[in-house]
């Protein structure tokens, strides 16, 4: 049986290669995503020694995956508007105008003007359903004065950002309205909001299955169309990478307890006898985090496998040639806009069920960390370059900022401050790779 990774030709090529090298070429990794998790790497370990051991610990982990988890959601759609060379600064105002609406909906519109009780599963199913069709609304809206109208999409977003700031505060006078119904409040996280740990440890090992069959498919793919193969043991060493850091995320979770006070609530509700040492109940993964997975899949999938990601990788990289070959460029940038809307509306849930309230404080200056996530995560802002992977994991590196700078009891300017900084050292870098490629 004869090896059809390679050729002749290329083992020759990567003999001339340092080991390093070769092992990039094999496994066919991403330079500046390993450089991401590098740094990434390297802050938890400093945060964690400068926090005294408080960083790296399942509590704190435990809310930094919930923590990141609407803006991680929000940066996956910003990759396709950064990607096709525009910009969004509006979706802190439209997470905190959807977040009012679903609010007002759920407490106050629903049971007195239609009469449906609390408690009622159609409460926060309406009120959600209205959340996104609020936000893709907003967003389509954008989308076709930008696209239709030609203005440019930095005005259009200023513009949304002043009024949907407003126009939360306009619907409450200002007033925060709380509290929000106990199934939505699900969306949040906490002891209730998480699957415990024998359910985390079943999607753990569902994911694990998934990326063996991606990693299978994929290969299955390169064969049929005669495509260069990546050798077995980088497969191998891919697919145990990729389980062993989902595994490892798992185990973390089901590290992470409920606190004594809802342990000693819930054995007396149900008339547990306390153990001796005490009753441990592990969180899980949370809702919030899982929602997050899934829409990066469905996103990922979208801009890889559809070919409305390709005549968006299309646009970005040419305009002119997308047009000239027949893509509705027009209609293209209005859905991203739309989608993006309606990915803001889906971390409006998010923010108000943890919160338990929508406030007009909600996704405030979020516009900056999302669009700073996206730009870490490898997105270009030259467009046509961008990943769904890098953005998320670009969220969870600036919320791994933020959350460490709050351990460190460093005041809100100065984490502003840090959070810049790291913004425009990551656009210089990558106009520097970009050079060098």
């Amino acid at each position: 049986m004869t090896d059809t990774t390679t050729t002749p030709v290329d083992r020759a090529r990567a003999s001339d290669l340092g080991p390093f090298a070769r092992f990039l070429k094999a496994t066919e990794l991403d330079v500046r995503m390993l450089g991401m998790v590098s740094a990434l790497v390297i802050i938890w370990v400093g945060l964690h020694i400068l926090s005294g051991g408080l960083f790296l610990t399942p509590r704190n982990l435990w809310n930094l995956s919930v923590q990141s988890a609407s803006v991680a959601i929000m940066a996956t759609g910003m990759v396709l508007v950064i990607v096709t060379r525009n910009i969004d600064l509006s979706v802190g105002s439209i997470l905190g105008f959807c977040g009012m609406v679903m609010g007002v909906m759920q407490a106050q519109w629903l049971p007195q003007v239609f009469g449906i009780p609390l408690g009622s599963p159609w409460l926060w199913i309406l009120a959600l359903c209205s959340g996104l069709l609020v936000g893709a609304a907003i967003g389509a809206l954008h989308g076709y004065v930008i696209a239709y109208m030609g203005v440019p999409a930095f005005i259009v977003t200023l513009g949304g950002l002043l009024i949907w700031r407003g126009g939360a505060w306009w619907l409450t006078s200002g007033q925060t309205v709380a509290p929000m119904d106990e199934t939505y409040r699900l969306m949040g996280g906490g002891p209730q909001g998480s699957i415990g740990a024998t359910w985390s440890w079943i999607v753990g090992l569902i994911a694990c299955v998934g990326v063996v069959w991606m990693l299978r498919s994929d290969r299955v793919q390169r064969q049929r169309f005669h495509f260069p193969l990546r050798p077995l043991w980088a497969e191998a060493f891919l697919g145990a990478v990729a389980c062993a850091v989902i595994l490892g995320a798992v185990w973390i979770a089901n590290s992470y307890g409920w606190p004594i006070g809802i342990v000693r609530r819930y054995m007396q509700e149900n008339a547990i006898v306390p153990p001796e040492g005490g009753l441990f109940i592990a969180h899980g993964i949370a809702i919030p985090v899982l929602m997050a997975i899934a829409v990066g899949i469905v996103m990922t999938f979208l801009t890889r496998r559809t070919r409305f990601g390709r005549y968006v990788f299309a646009i970005g990289g040419n305009p002119e040639a997308a047009a000239l070959a027949g893509i509705a460029t027009r209609w293209v940038t209005m859905k991203i806009f739309m989608l993006m809307g309606l990915l803001a509306a889906v971390g409006a849930a998010i923010s108000s069920a943890r919160l338990n309230a929508s406030t007009n404080a909600l996704g405030t200056l979020d516009e900056l960390l999302v669009i700073a996530a996206a730009v870490i995560g490898g997105t270009s802002l030259a467009g046509g370059a961008g990943t769904v992977l890098g953005a998320m994991l670009g969220a969870l590196l600036m919320q791994s900022l933020q959350s460490g700078m709050v351990l460190l009891g460093i005041d809100t300017p100065l984490q502003n401050i840090i959070v810049g900084f790291v913004l425009v050292l990551a656009v210089w870098l990558d106009t520097m790779y970009r050079k060098r490629v």
